[in-house]
């Protein structure tokens, strides 16, 4: 238990954390990223829009180093109270991004309040749909609530490499090899319109699913 805790406080450290950062920055710049549909929300957030970037759990990694390009719209992005969300907690408000801390199973309604608040001031915030423990393929309706709520539209984006890793856990997340050739994709904007009752929650969940689902690296 003591070398656990030990191992934790190193891993949660501000060195540590500096240091995870410039590694993944370094790794990441050796993919040739290709960036795809871009304009269109970008312009929407610029005239005064709001707007809720989602992907897949498993499809996060590649962008991290892309994100810090929005980092001047200083985006909120929930992350969960566990000891590894204390990690990527550190590693995306190094790369610009306010972390939130909290997901369904803990802190979710404070955690929700402040992304709301913070989405309303500035615009642009990213959401797991089916973070932080799955099950995978299976987008939870906590991004449809938070659109509403601040009036965004939802974004949903897709990462894909020709050469990548694949670990064997619940959402069978994925690593672009080296220099391997990655894309992101950014899908069209998903306005929510009559929002009233639970059955529209619902439909707009099972929508926004249908249109993710074939984006899943199996």
């Amino acid at each position: 238990m003591l070398l656990k805790e030990i191992k934790y406080a190193i891993t949660t450290s501000k060195p540590f954390l500096g240091l995870l950062y410039r590694l993944i920055r370094m790794y990441c710049w050796t993919f040739r990223l290709t960036i795809e549909n871009e304009n269109a929300w970008l312009e929407y957030l610029q005239n005064g829009g709001a707007v809720v970037l989602c992907t897949w759990h498993q499809q996060f990694f590649a962008v991290i180093r892309y994100f810090q390009n929005y980092r001047g719209y200083h985006p909120g992005l929930m992350i969960s109270q566990s000891r590894d969300g204390k990690i990527i907690a550190g590693v995306a408000a190094r790369s610009g991004w306010y972390p939130v801390r909290g997901s369904s199973s803990r802190g979710g309604g404070e955690a929700f309040r402040q992304m709301t608040q913070h989405l309303q001031e500035t615009g642009l915030a990213a959401h797991i749909v089916d973070g932080p423990k799955g099950p995978a393929g299976i987008v939870k309706p906590g991004v449809i609530h938070l659109a509403h709520a601040a009036g965004a539209v939802i974004v949903p984006f897709y990462v894909s490499a020709d050469k990548a890793w694949h670990f064997n856990s619940w959402d069978r997340f994925f690593l672009p090899r080296p220099f391997a050739h990655v894309t992101l994709r950014f899908g069209e904007m998903l306005k929510l319109d009559a929002v009233e009752r639970k059955e529209d929650f619902e439909k707009y969940r099972l929508r926004l699913e249908t249109i993710m689902l074939p984006e899943l690296r199996r």
